[in-house]
């Protein structure tokens, strides 16, 4: 067996403000019909006022240490059980510096590394390979890889379609070192990125490129925007492919696997997704429902609910994929082990 990273802890985190599809629809021209039709959303859960980014990063990350805790039967408050904390995230607290380093500090992990990802919906397979590759290079032993995102701090109040799909939160897993032929061992991964679609996707104020021009950011900029439509072609292909690529190089067919989370973007995208690799409904996690698009944090809290509701056990072929700005997007394969994990999230 050759050295890998072995998932061993997951845990989770949501805002206690839930916002419904009828809350939005007294603020804005749309209703929960349109939004159920076209996204498969009924709620979301939004940040209080002054509530950030890793608020929700150091609750999912203590979640996952307990849970990693508790699995391996270890007592003690956390501290030394990881040596390196990998946060993805879109929506950091400051442009700079990093948002890891004060995670891993109001965690109390001490001095070990930290560092943030940024590749959006796609950054907690991102981070998980970063974290992963560095485990298996013998540079760290064990490893905390959180996705969060508050992104209702950057999308336009009046635009309906952004405000109906995004969500907060965050999710988090602890990984160790271990054995490629033990269960939560991850098997392989599959990255990719397309930088010509940068635009379909995007803030366009608040950095270097809007900054370096005199005057303030044209009206409207500092607001995240999405292109739908090809947005919509995009994902459903790059998931595919890329998930194919890794069954392939894993040596698993799509029947094979008994369960993929894909990012959470919304229903359409998941069955499309499921259509083009011969998937059945059964095979497919969903949580968007309850939380909507929550960016880096919709795999980790889509594993999160399907382990809390008894929808994934151990022994599952599991396929993770996600899709997000950049253009960018990545799979993930493993066997998954037997986990405590306490209460559910919200």
């Amino acid at each position: 067996m050759s050295r890998a990273a072995v998932l061993c802890g997951l845990g989770g985190s949501l805002p206690e403000r839930i916002v419904s599809n009828e809350e939005l629809a007294e603020q804005l021209d749309t209703s929960d019909r349109w939004i159920r039709t076209r996204t498969g959303i009924g709620q979301r859960h939004v940040v209080a006022p002054g509530q950030s980014t890793s608020d929700l990063a150091v609750a999912a990350g203590a979640q996952a240490l307990a849970s990693a805790r508790a699995t391996a039967g270890e007592a003690g408050d956390g501290v030394d059980l990881v040596d390196l904390v990998v946060l993805a995230t879109s929506t950091p607290d400051r442009p700079c510096p990093a948002t890891a380093p004060d995670v891993a500090h109001r965690l109390g992990l001490g001095h070990v590394p930290s560092f943030d990802v940024s590749a959006v919906c796609t950054g907690f397979v991102y981070a998980l390979a970063t974290a992963a590759s560095m485990i298996t290079a013998g540079i760290a032993g064990r490893a905390l890889v959180i996705g969060a995102d508050t992104f209702s701090t950057i999308l336009d109040p009046a635009d309906r379609t952004t405000r109906a799909i995004f969500g907060d939160g965050a999710g988090a897993v602890v990984l160790r070192a271990g054995d490629s032929g033990e269960p939560g061992a991850l098997l392989g991964f599959d990255l990719g990125s397309d930088g010509s679609g940068a635009d379909l996707i995007t803030v366009r104020a608040g950095g270097s490129r809007q900054r370096s021009v005199p005057g303030p950011a044209a009206e409207g900029e500092e607001f995240f925007t999405m292109d739908g439509r090809p947005v919509f072609t995009r994902a459903v292909l790059d998931m595919s492919r890329s998930s194919q690529s890794l069954l392939e190089r894993v040596g698993w067919s799509a029947a094979e696997v008994d369960k993929v989370v894909a990012h959470q973007a919304n229903i359409r995208i998941l069955n499309a997704v499921g259509e083009q690799l011969g998937l059945e409904e059964k095979q497919i996690v969903a949580n968007l429902d309850r939380v909507g698009n929550t960016v880096a944090a919709s795999i980790p809290l889509a594993l999160r609910d399907a382990v809390a509701g008894g929808e994934l056990q151990p022994g599952h072929r599991v396929l993770l994929t996600g899709f997000g700005g950049g253009l960018t997007w990545g799979s993930a394969a493993l066997v998954w082990p037997e986990l405590e994990t306490g209460r559910p999230h919200r």
